[in-house]
């Protein structure tokens, strides 16, 4: 299966659009990373919009990822609201 992150975009409230290789798109919630690590630095807006892709993964420019793998378990169906 390929799960590589095809485009990703920042949404309101800390979540991101992601859609993947496969053709499943969805919103993942990132609220429940921000009190961990490297990950609190995406509680500043500016910087959370600065989301981006290397290597199939989603990425910000300071030590902060996601696997696809991650995301797919993870992101509600955009259209649908549900789990996959």
């Amino acid at each position: 299966m390929y799960w590589d992150v095809k485009t990703v975009r920042p949404l309101d409230n800390y979540r991101i659009h992601v859609q993947i290789e496969d053709g499943r798109e969805g919103i993942f919630d990132l609220k429940p990373y921000l009190d961990r690590g490297v990950f609190r630095k995406l509680r500043d807006k500016r910087y959370f919009d600065r989301v981006g892709i290397v290597f199939g993964a989603v990425t910000w420019p300071h030590e902060q990822d996601i696997a696809a793998e991650t995301l797919v378990a993870g992101m509600v169906p955009a259209d649908q609201g549900k789990k996959w």
